[in-house]
């Protein structure tokens, strides 16, 4: 799996095969760092790249796996200075990941909703949306639990 390169593109805007996955013109051109991360080239435009270009992994010092670490405690609402030290990290570098993170999804988010036409507004209601009805189904969840339904962390009361 490791050779499969149909997942990867020509990051050059002036190639003829930018942006396209899976047309053959991507090779492994070396192997580089302690991750053993594979250097591409284009065989079209000859510009080479790192495998990590345009990911959260690309330039950084941590494992693949410590930035899956780092993000799944951040998506589990542990704080900063908490990840660092459960983790053994600095607290500057795990901070840098989660920004690259969040740039790095936004700017994949950017891409995904340009060609939908909505406003600013619209995608607001959106997120209420996806929120209310999150905060619904965790008190669907926890209703025959005996808990009280909804607490603190939910947003919305059930209707």
């Amino acid at each position: 799996m490791k050779d499969d390169l149909s997942q990867f593109f020509c990051p050059n805007k002036d190639c003829r095969h930018y942006g396209l996955r899976n047309q053959g013109n991507i090779r492994k051109r070396a192997i580089y760092g302690k991750d053993a991360r594979r250097l591409l080239i284009c065989s079209t435009c000859k510009k080479r790249f790192a495998e990590t270009r345009c990911t959260v992994f690309f330039g950084t010092k941590y494992s693949r796996e410590t930035i899956r670490q780092i993000l799944l405690h951040v998506a589990e609402g542990v704080g900063v200075r908490a990840t660092a030290r459960l983790l053994g990290l600095s607290k500057d570098g795990v901070n840098r990941i989660i920004l690259v993170a969040g740039e790095h999804c936004a700017r994949v988010l950017q891409n995904l909703l340009t060609d939908l036409n909505l406003t600013e507004v619209q995608l607001d209601e959106l997120w209420v949306f996806i929120k209310k009805n999150k905060a619904r189904r965790r008190w669907r969840l926890n209703k025959g639990k005996g808990k009280a339904g909804y607490g603190p962390r939910s947003m919305f009361p059930p209707d």
